[in-house]
């Protein structure tokens, strides 16, 4: 065992002494060290369940034959962070979430680990730790929050996101934002539409990281505790099979992740943290591998943001299995293994089915004849950037530039009423490296909705959108500004042009010439760790990650960094 390493030897006697402290004796030290591994914290429903969650999954794994360790990492919670400078932590936090856990299961030399996760990036952090340990591990989603009830309608934190551009429009007061507010959030678990979070735990299920189901199921269900206690019990399995994350995660299985997005209309954050964990992996996966998936894949789960149905709805529909299903059933997945032992489409065949629900169509009967993004390309991001195609499926906009250099700036322009019909909203200097931290647009989306501008303009920016986004929107423009990406060269009044069925998205200014002109602008950050993210970064189109240009390690059963031979002939 990698364990061994701390606890067997008459020189690993000081380490013995310190696991005694902590209430383990003899018989426990001698069994497999299995991290559990959460992201829990008060400051926000999304991982508020995952400590209760943790006991469940270490009487699993002590039931199965071994001993858990605990792990606490961080949270940066992007409902609360939205529209703030607080907002360029998050995606950086999945790189330190990822770090911080590499760090805590190779210096203690565990055998195994079961993620606990609960929001946007910390559900791609377990899966990228998973892939770079590549110990046997199992993930867990803590589960999607139930929606709020307002004026006899469901709602989510995308209303109140929309309200505050109502709010700002003069089209609801005071008391109703607030009601609104106070409506929304009944209690523990992540953001409910088809967001960034639930989007992601169906990835982490389709990669096969993640038992079939388990995921799917409420924060505050009854039968949460059972799957938690399941995957303690699992990873057990995996440890004595050495079931290992790489082995599951490849081209045929992102593929299918992928299409597993465009036929839910998911984030597109997916394709930044898709691209994330391949590189964890070693697998072979790029930006352009994106545009078939969801090309050949019609949307067919009625999902918020741009559909009706939260995932509490989803859940009662048959889940992630159910999708699956259908796109088994029309040809559209590949099997592949599964952290079960079982393959996808065994855990699929295996899933409940609905008899009555309208929330997830066949694929005869689609709701949109293709999935909810497409990846463009032309001068004005020859790297490549993401269209959303979440709202009510237009493909083409032509417009004139309105161009500003922050987040602020531009919400400010939209709540003044100073954005019309026709424009192009350009917001630069918001990428990985320009930002820092490629923060999400959501209050400037949201507030376009509120104020009745959805369909009537478009917005590109070398930032991203929340999966709460809807409408005519292009994120991750590559290069980005800060890194002299066109967008950088773009000014008010230019003509820009965005064709989803040329994939193209273009300006007939004279951007060579403005370039001789161009200067990078001084970076917003100098010290501390968005700044040390600005100088590691690599680009969005590659998963905005600090190890650009890394190889993978290879797969091994010691950890990184650490060479040490134990003493033979002493144990524990």
């Amino acid at each position: 065992m990698r364990s061994d390493l701390i606890k067997t030897g008459a020189d690993r006697a000081p380490a013995r002494a310190m696991l005694r402290a902590t209430g383990l004796d003899d018989g426990a030290i001698a069994k497999p060290l299995v991290a559990v591994v959460h992201t829990w914290s008060n400051v926000s429903p999304c991982n508020l369940n995952l400590r209760e969650l943790a006991e469940h999954v270490a009487e699993g794994i002590r039931a199965a034959g071994g001993t858990p360790v605990e792990f606490n990492t961080i949270a940066v919670t992007d409902g609360i962070a939205m529209g703030t400078p607080g907002m360029r932590a998050s995606l950086i936090s999945r790189e330190v979430i990822t770090d911080s856990i590499e760090l805590a299961v190779d210096g203690h030399c565990l055998d195994a680990m079961v993620v606990l996760c609960g929001c946007d990036k910390t559900i791609p952090a377990a899966a990228m730790a998973m892939a770079r340990l590549d110990i046997p591990a199992v993930a867990l989603y803590g589960g999607t929050i139930a929606h709020g009830t307002h004026d006899n309608h469901p709602i989510t934190i995308q209303q109140v996101f929309e309200a505050v551009g109502a709010h700002g429009a003069g089209k609801i007061d005071d008391a109703e934002l607030t009601a609104v507010e106070r409506d929304a959030c009944p209690g523990a678990g992540a953001c409910g539409g088809q967001f960034t979070a639930n989007t992601m735990a169906m990835v982490l299920t389709t990669l096969g990281l993640s038992p079939m189901g388990f995921n799917d199921i409420p924060a505050t269900h009854p039968a949460k505790a059972a799957a938690a206690r399941r995957c303690g019990e699992l990873v057990m399995d995996c440890l004595r099979e050495q079931r290992k994350p790489r082995a599951l995660i490849n081209r045929t299985s992102l593929r299918n992740a992928a299409r597993m997005v465009a036929a839910t209309a998911g984030s597109t954050n997916a394709v930044l943290h898709l691209l994330a964990i391949a590189r964890e992996a070693g697998a072979p996966w790029t930006l352009e591998d994106f545009e078939p998936a969801s090309k050949h894949t019609p949307v067919i789960a009625d999902l918020l943001p741009g559909g009706r149905y939260t995932a509490v709805e989803m859940f009662g529909a048959g889940g992630s299995a159910r999708v699956a299903q259908e796109l088994i059933a029309a040809g559209m997945l590949e099997d592949v293994p599964t952290v079960t032992g079982r393959s996808l489409f065994a855990e699929a065949a295996a899933a409940p089915r609905a008899e009555s629900q309208d929330v997830i169509l066949p694929v005869s009967q689609p709701l949109k004849p293709r999935g909810g993004y497409s990846i463009l390309y032309g001068n004005l991001a020859p790297e490549g950037c993401i269209l959303k195609l979440a709202g009510k499926g237009a493909t083409h906009f032509e417009g004139t530039a309105r161009v500003f250099e922050s987040e602020e700036e531009a919400f400010a322009a939209v709540q003044q009423g100073r954005i019309a019909k026709g424009d192009v909203i350009v917001i630069r200097n918001e990428g990985p490296a320009g930002g820092p931290g490629m923060r999400e647009m959501l209050g400037v989306t949201a507030a376009l909705i509120g104020r009745g501008l959805g369909d009537d303009v478009a917005l590109i920016t070398d930032g991203r959108f929340s999966g709460a986004t809807h409408g005519f929107m292009v994120g991750h423009m590559a290069p980005e500004a800060v890194r002299g990406g066109p967008i950088a060269l773009l000014r008010d009044g230019d003509r820009i042009r965005i064709d989803a069925g040329l994939r193209e998205i273009e300006t007939d200014a004279d951007l060579a010439e403005r370039r001789k002109h161009w200067t990078p602008p001084a970076p917003k950050v100098t010290h501390g760790a968005l700044a040390k993210y600005a100088r590691l970064v690599g680009s969005a189109s590659d998963g905005a990650t600090t190890n650009a240009g890394l190889a993978p390690a290879a797969s091994d059963t010691t950890p990184r960094h650490v060479h040490v031979t134990a003493t033979e002939g002493v144990t524990a």
